[in-house]
Parts: structure tokens; C-alpha cells; sequence
């Protein structure tokens, strides 16, 4: 199995050391774990790595890959957000495996953090409808970007139970053609199992349509704590095959290849 979306505790809301996410991997079985720990941006400074940070990830990382590699692949990326003027070009210039890009804000707003400065009545102040749209269609112009290999947790929006009915609309139709075209894979992210909504990203029914588009799956735990690590993988193996996949997406020095599921 693999996971490619893991967190570290230098995001500054993870617990637990990278080995310990590496020792867990490797007790669950899993074959090729990735890190992608959150990415310096000029926003939201709390909740990720400084720019100064990130050598020193990157070499504990390779410390890691070294000392246990005979048991396991491990890759290193960075989960970096999709903010047009907060991103840090650096980021981008970094010698990764892969790149998940990420949509956490709709402008200002980090529409999936409660204890932001709009607080969750901002779902009531836009509408549903508007803020779908505009979601969508952030992650559309993240995909256009040509910045990143992997869309990280591609429906997100309904964290908190804020579903736009079960059948793909427009919006996420347009979404799924820029990632077709800009050649990047989707995950299958398992945290939403623990979160309000009680589903993984993407849905069934917007995994379907990924399907239908011969775009390219991945899987992600999203782990912030090790205990987290693959814990879902079996359940999102078993629905990639049930839509279709026979095969995943990895990456090396940001290209990718696939394997059997």
C-alpha cells in the first residue's frame, strides 16, 4: 500500500516525530510512504513550516529514507496552498518527489478552520451555491497553475457537512477538465472519514467522474499524528477498485509513473 500525504509536527498542528510516522508505516504494511508536510506561504504562518525550516526537514527526511530502506520507499513533497500572491516561489524550486496542491482559503477565509477570523457563519453568509462555485473553481486555476502533481483532498468543502447535493454539478465538472488537461493525479484522501462529514475526498460520486476521465488516482492519509497512518488505506483500496482503478500514481523527482492496486 501506499500513502503519500503525511504531516510533521514543524506544521505546527501534527504531533509526533517522522520516525515515528515512518516505524508506523512500515508496522501497517505499508510499501511507499510519502511525506508533504505543509509549505511556507506569506499567510497562516501558524499552521505550517517556516522557509527556514525546510532544510532541516529535508534532511531528516533523507536521514529516514536511508537508515530504513530496506524496509520501505519513502518520498519526500510538501503540501503547499493555492493563494495567488501568498505562495513563495522557493517552494516550487525545492528537489521533491511531488507537490499536492491544496485549496484551504476562499480569499481570507480558511473556510476549513472553525476558529477562523470569519467563523463558520460565513457558510451562511455566502450561500452554499456561491461558495461551491468558488471552491471549484479555485482548484480549477490550481490545476491551470502547472505548479503541482497531485490535487490534494479534492473536496474539501464539505468538511463540515456543507454538501452540495450528491450528483457532480458543473463547477466540479470544470474543475475535473483542468486537472485532465494539466495532467495530475487526484487523491483519495481518508482524514474525511474522521471529520464531520463522514466521507473521504473525493466522494463516490466525484470519483466516478475522475474515473470516467482516465485521471490518475493516488492515496493520502493526511496523517497529523502517527496512530493516523494508513488507517483508512484497506477501505480506499477497496472503493479505487470498485469505481475501476487497477492503478495508482507515484512519484519520483516530479514524475510520475503508475503501479498495480
Amino acid at each position: 500500500m501506499m500513502t503519500l500525504h503525511n504531516h510533521t509536527a514543524r506544521c505546527n498542528h501534527a504531533t509526533g516525530t517522522m520516525e515515528e510516522y515512518v516505524q508506523e508505516a512500515i508496522r501497517r504494511g505499508v510499501t511507499i510512504f510519502g511525506f508533504s508536510d505543509h509549505a511556507p506561504m506569506l499567510w497562516d504562518e501558524g499552521y505550517r513550516m517556516s522557509a527556514d525550516e525546510m532544510d532541516a526537514y529535508e534532511s531528516e527526511f533523507f536521514a529516514l529514507k536511508a537508515k530504513y530502506a530496506d524496509q520501505i520507499t519513502l518520498l519526500l513533497g510538501y503540501e503547499a496552498d493555492y493563494l495567488p500572491g501568498k505562495t513563495l516561489r522557493e517552494v516550487f524550486e525545492r528537489k521533491v518527489d511531488y507537490l499536492i496542491g491544496s485549496v484551504h482559503f476562499l480569499g481570507d477565509w480558511g473556510f476549513d478552520n472553525p476558529q477562523s477570523v470569519f467563523g463558520m457563519d460565513e457558510f451562511l453568509q455566502r450561500g452554499l451555491d456561491e461558495t461551491w462555485r468558488a471552491y471549484f473553481a479555485a482548484i480549477a486555476d490550481m490545476a491551470a497553475s502547472g505548479l503541482f502533481d497531485i490535487v490534494g483532498h479534492i473536496d474539501l468543502i464539505k468538511l463540515f457537512g456543507h454538501y452540495k447535493g450528491k450528483k457532480p454539478d458543473d463547477a466540479v465538472i470544470a474543475a475535473l477538465e483542468a486537472i485532465k488537461k494539466a495532467n495530475m493525479a487526484v487523491e483519495i484522501n481518508t482524514s474525511g472519514l474522521r471529520k464531520t462529514v463522514g466521507e473521504q475526498y473525493p466522494s463516490e460520486a466525484i470519483l466516478r467522474e475522475i474515473f470516467s476521465r482516465a485521471i490518475p488516482i493516488t492515496f493520502g492519509g493526511d496523517a497529523h499524528e502517527p496512530r493516523y497512518v494508513a488507517g483508512e488505506l484497506p477501505f480506499a483500496y477497496d472503493l479505487a477498485r470498485s469505481v475501476g482503478y487497477k492503478e495508482a500514481a507515484v512519484f519520483e523527482a516530479r514524475k510520475m509513473r503508475l503501479m498495480k492496486i
